[in-house]
């Protein structure tokens, strides 16, 4: 995998995106994201074995939609659909507690400009 995207997070950290290089003639993108929290930023959990995996994260189409969806079926509320960066964001949990973000870009934004 090959690094795509690196920046820095508004709570703290930074993350890293890693893509296939087959990816980009695919119709399917593998994508990898690592994100690394500082002991004093909003998500920094002390290393404990089994915590390892931080979370999955999957792009939706529409992230409250999905959100809500996801929620209905089950999954605990991690944090509740926001916007940052130009992205719109969310996070549920597993059964066993492992996080899932749900990702896209942020089309509420998009829409409020056109209409002003």
């Amino acid at each position: 995998m090959r690094e795509t995207v690196k920046g820095r997070m508004n709570v703290g950290g930074v993350f890293v995106q890693l893509e296939s290089p087959r990816a980009r003639r695919s119709s399917r993108r593998q994508m990898l994201e690592l994100n690394y929290y500082p002991s004093k930023a909003k998500y920094y959990e002390r290393y404990d074995s089994g915590s390892e995996l931080d979370h999955l994260a999957f792009w939706a189409r529409d992230v409250d939609e999905e959100f809500r969806r996801i929620v209905l079926m089950g999954a605990g509320i991690a944090v509740k659909p926001f916007s940052e960066t130009g992205y719109r964001l969310a996070f549920v949990k597993d059964p066993d507690g492992i996080w899932i973000e749900l990702i896209d870009v942020d089309r509420r934004k998009r829409k409020r400009q056109r209409s002003d």
